[in-house]
């Protein structure tokens, strides 16, 4: 363990980083409460999506980076704001008109439009933890909703009110002239439409916890602060969760940075003190957008799933936080095939190597060891010209290119053709654009041809390679990537493709020539 830690403390990836800062917090003691608190949140306004997973998933990281380097116990809080008031109604869901009527309610007052659970709030509560259950997460789930109901709030809540002026000066100073006139940190929740008001304070008695205020109809009400019967504001419910709790560390996304001051102000305010922090850029759909919960644009962690395992979501999350992604479906098979990668040089590598791999992060230390003998994008490729219509009809030029290798031994290699087979149907088949070869590319690939009928030599992946290279060269192609898009686009209607040696050793010689020619007789184009 001790070369571990060596290795850890000089480690340049980010999680050890971050680990290192959360040490550094205590000076080389021991947290007051016994452990070192990571949190995470979530705003369950909606369907969670990927980006909510990649806050889990990444704290996760720098939660078992910080247990190499310390002794110290830790927990990792999810908390979601379920008493957050619906604002909008998302556009990815059921029963538009219903959700409608309830706006403005807790999350976890909304009936749940697909009838399942007893909200819209426990809904998407149950939809994240299912997720974060599916990939192993270790974590303790707490709703905003418990929070303040059960008392577990109160504490702060009543301090809340008695600092009340502090708190909002620390808001009010960042808002423009007409919100400071309405705003409070406290919303009220109505005795009797169980709606969020959002309305300004007549009155804050410290002394007793309780605010008056005005409802939209001019009556007065007076509400004790404490038992669920008011909420804070999202930006002082952040500060005041991190005092509350005692929290040591949370991330959030770019689009947070602005309040951290508004957000450390609060909690110390409170007499907490302030988290550590990491701010990563925001993930981004195909067209440059930011994903949005209430959009549903982008990709939801269903689909990601539908088409790669969990270790290749988990890759893309580690992939340099601190910039901006674009996460659609292209970007799928080459973190499939990236994450494997490093899965295969792990095993060579040096323990300083070892710990700024991505996969010792992504699996605490314990990778597996990658028996994709063949890459993802090569098995989309041989889904596209064999027609499978699963695994197992992939099966047959895979035991033939890996003799040794079957579902029982490989079974990654196996869910990969499982995969590759849906996505080949669901995202490439459906765009695939074929077309004739012009008089120097037929010219070239009739050579290539001919002289795939007469190979006698190996037929491994580098000795076709090079005599694929060679036509290209003899026939004039420069650069020669030219050749190789040309018969990517030929045969497999695409722009991009495999190193072509390499798929004509996994499709076949005598196949690789059928393909081939029926291209050249534009059946393809056909």
């Amino acid at each position: 363990m001790s070369a571990l830690r060596d290795a850890a403390m000089n480690s340049k990836a980010w999680p050890f980083e971050e680990a290192r800062a959360v040490l550094k917090r205590y000076g080389g003691k021991d947290p007051a409460k016994g452990y070192v608190l990571f949190e995470t949140g979530y705003g369950p306004s909606g369907l969670p999506h990927i980006g909510t997973f990649g806050e889990v998933a990444r704290t996760t990281m720098i939660r078992r980076a910080f247990e190499i380097i310390s002794d110290i116990p830790t927990r990792l809080i999810c908390f979601s704001d379920d008493v957050d008031g619906m604002r909008k109604v998302p556009e990815n869901v059921p029963q538009q008109e219903m959700l409608r009527q309830h706006m403005q309610k807790p999350l976890t007052s909304v009936p749940d439009p697909y009838g399942e659970f007893e909200s819209f709030g426990h809904h998407n509560n149950a939809m994240l933890r299912r997720f974060l259950d599916t990939f192993g997460f270790e974590y303790e789930f707490i709703s905003a909703t418990e929070f303040y109901k059960s008392g577990r709030f109160d504490d702060t809540l009543r301090l809340c009110a008695e600092r009340y002026d502090a708190i909002m000066a620390i808001m009010l100073a960042s808002l423009r002239e007409e919100r400071q006139q309405t705003y409070s940190c406290f919303l009220p929740i109505h005795p009797e439409s169980g709606r969020v008001m959002y309305v300004p304070m007549k009155n804050v008695d410290a002394l007793r916890g309780e605010i008056t205020f005005d409802d939209e109809t001019g009556r007065e009400w007076t509400l004790p602060v404490t038992g669920g019967n008011v909420k804070l504001q999202w930006k002082p419910d952040f500060g005041a969760r991190w005092a509350a709790l005692d929290v040591d560390f949370e991330m959030y996304g770019k689009d947070h940075s602005t309040n951290t001051p508004i957000y450390d102000g609060i909690c110390e305010v409170l007499g907490g003190r302030k988290p550590n922090h990491m701010t990563y850029e925001l993930f981004l759909d195909d067209q440059g957008q930011k994903i949005s919960k209430s959009k549903g644009n982008g990709l939801t962690i269903d689909e990601w799933l539908t088409y790669a395992a969990t270790e290749s979501l988990s890759y893309f999350m580690y992939q340099k936080p601190k910039t901006a992604k674009r996460m659609h479906f292209d970007v799928i098979p080459r973190a499939v095939d990236e994450y494997h990668q490093q899965l295969r040089a792990f095993p060579e590598q040096t323990l300083d190597q070892q710990v700024n791999n991505p996969v010792w992060h992504i699996h605490g230390g314990k990778p597996p060891v990658s028996k994709m003998v063949v890459s993802f994008g090569m098995l989309l490729n041989l889904a596209s010209v064999s027609g499978a219509k699963d695994a197992g009809a992939l099966w047959k030029f895979l035991k033939r290119y890996a003799p040794e290798a079957s579902p029982e031994t490989h079974p990654d290699l196996d869910a990969a053709a499982g995969y590759a087979v849906r996505y080949f149907a669901d995202r490439i088949a459906p765009t695939r654009q074929f077309r004739e070869p012009d008089a120097k590319e037929r010219a070239a690939m009739e050579d290539l041809v001919a002289r795939l009928k007469v190979w006698d030599g190996a037929t491994d992946d580098e000795a076709l390679q090079s005599m694929v290279f060679a036509v290209g060269k003899e026939h004039g192609f420069e650069p020669l990537r030219d050749w190789f898009k040309a018969l990517y686009e030929v045969l497999l209607g695409a722009s991009d493709g495999p190193r072509f040696g390499g798929f004509i050793a996994l499709y076949g010689v005598e196949e690789t020539v059928a393909l081939m020619e029926r291209a050249l007789q534009g059946e393809f184009v056909a």
